[in-house]
């Protein structure tokens, strides 16, 4: 029963970044390399500097956190860059990372969903930190599609189109 469970949550975290990994396809494809990079100011982060955000946590707390990569986190470049990337470029890094993500993610044994990590400044569980990767991408995909809504004043149909 454990190996079922652990089997079930470790497809469906790899099917929930496979997700959002389309929407974010979907977002960057209707946004301009100028919209991708646009703030309002400095207490906000460009779509760019949440791709790029993103890509640095799944790093730290998936390849180097379960996977024991090296840390190669640079926190601060993700969110002081302002352009350099284009969208495609995006696409493509964070399809990459996410694809790196769940290669690891699919290979963890149940048994290591308890084991003890630190992939940051406090220990967590090898679940706790799948869990917190999926979270948290889905929180700033949320935050892209918001922001890719409000710049194209469109819907997306992400999930469900309907006839307007």
């Amino acid at each position: 029963m454990d190996n079922a469970i652990a089997a079930l949550f470790l497809d469906y975290s790899c099917k929930k970044l496979d997700g959002m990994t389309e929407n974010l396809r979907v977002c960057l494809s209707k946004l301009t390399d100028a919209q991708i990079w646009e703030r309002h100011g400095a207490h906000e982060n460009a779509v760019g500097n949440l791709v790029l955000h993103l890509c640095g946590n799944m790093r730290q707390w998936i390849m180097h956190g379960v996977g024991a990569a090296k840390d190669v986190r640079v926190r601060d470049a993700e969110f002081s860059a302002a352009d350099g990337l284009s969208g495609a470029e995006l696409m493509e890094k964070f399809a990459a990372t996410v694809a790196e993500a769940n290669g690891i993610i699919a290979s963890v044994p149940a048994e290591r969903l308890v084991e003890r990590i630190t992939p940051q400044t406090h220990e967590v569980s090898v679940l706790d930190a799948i869990y917190q990767v999926v979270g948290h991408v889905q929180q700033h995909v949320g935050q892209i599609i918001l922001l890719t809504k409000q710049m194209t004043a469109k819907d997306l149909d992400l999930t469900m189109p309907r006839p307007r």
